[in-house]
């Protein structure tokens, strides 16, 4: 348990295991800050943030600024005298007049490695280019794109077949107990902040939808990475015929071939050629249709041997 009166600042379901992780341990959490709710799904109907639901199952003050940066919102948050604003997947850059207002500073949670993979989507990137380790780091913001100084980092191998749902939660775990460790060693003035090596840095920024098209003219641990990155959102996708294909899981072959060709589509085995090597298809969805295994998804929709599969992606309906 830690006394400082903290304000926790989170959006998305990866911000929940942290701030359920102050919560268990008896912090001092005078505010939750997240942002606006917002319209999903097909009735377009207004839904909170997961961080929001949490902190309201457990009594705790929430605030949803459209702005962080809105004077009389950080008039707020000075009058809350806060000692230390924990933030994890908030979702807005916090201006600096935000940002000087706790004593021991505004502490990111953030997945990577830093100074590698700053930006937006560092678990999807880190994936997609094929990395074999990751890890957590907690650093003091500044000003600057997840440039603050670091204070813990924790490392983890990355299986060559594990996907980004599955890292998403490992991390958030791994980010929960690091934060932990980070506010107690800062309290036990413990800690000593390390500067970033900027030389060391790479970018990951926000993921687009065309990042999902898939060239069948790369090799196939490419496509394999881009299938994994990409699982959860937008998806790896590509074409067959005039339907859009997306693709969520997949195996590395040996197979042979002219690029984005069916080698096998029978018995359970959805093989293609790529530029070198090829991916057997494990899970699919066609647009407007169920996400199916691939022997499910043969019984439904036969593919012949020699189908191509297209690099472009036409107009596709909502999945």
């Amino acid at each position: 348990m830690n006394s400082w009166r903290t304000i926790f600042m989170g959006t998305p379901d990866f911000a929940c295991p942290t701030l359920q992780k102050l919560i268990e341990r008896g912090d001092n959490i005078v505010a939750v800050v997240t942002q606006p709710d917002r319209p999903k799904g097909r009735g377009q109907k207004l839904m909170p943030p997961p961080v929001k639901e949490l902190a309201e199952k457990n009594n705790i003050q929430v605030y949803q600024p459209l702005k962080v940066r809105d004077p009389a919102f950080v008039e707020i948050i000075r009058d809350l005298k806060p000692d230390v604003i924990v933030v994890v997947a908030f979702g807005q850059i916090l201006p600096k007049t935000l940002l000087d207002i706790p004593p021991h500073g505004c502490i990111n949670v953030h997945a990577s490695l830093l100074p590698r993979y700053r930006g937006a989507a560092p678990l999807n990137w880190c994936i997609i280019n094929g990395e074999t380790e990751t890890g957590v780091t907690t650093m003091l913001m500044d000003v600057g794109l997840d440039t603050g100084d670091m204070l813990l980092i924790e490392k983890t191998p990355l299986d060559e077949n594990e996907d980004i749902q599955s890292l998403h939660d490992r991390m958030s775990s791994m980010g929960a107990d690091l934060l932990a460790a980070t506010l107690d060693r800062l309290a036990a003035n413990d800690l000593v902040p390390q500067k970033q090596n900027n030389s060391d840095s790479c970018y990951a920024p926000m993921l687009k939808k065309e990042d999902g098209i898939i060239n069948w003219h790369s090799d196939a641990n490419k496509i394999h990475n881009q299938v994994r990155g990409l699982a959860v959102w937008p998806g790896a996708c590509t074409t067959i015929g005039d339907q859009v294909l997306k693709i969520f899981r997949t195996r590395k072959g040996n197979g042979s071939g002219i690029p984005g060709t069916v080698l096998q589509a029978a018995k359970g085995s959805f093989e293609v050629a790529c530029q070198k090597g090829s991916l057997f298809l494990q899970e699919l969805q066609l647009s407007g249709k169920k996400r199916l295994d691939c022997s499910s998804f043969l019984a439904g929709y036969p593919v012949s041997v020699g189908t191509a599969l297209g690099s472009e992606q036409p107009e596709e309906a909502p999945l």
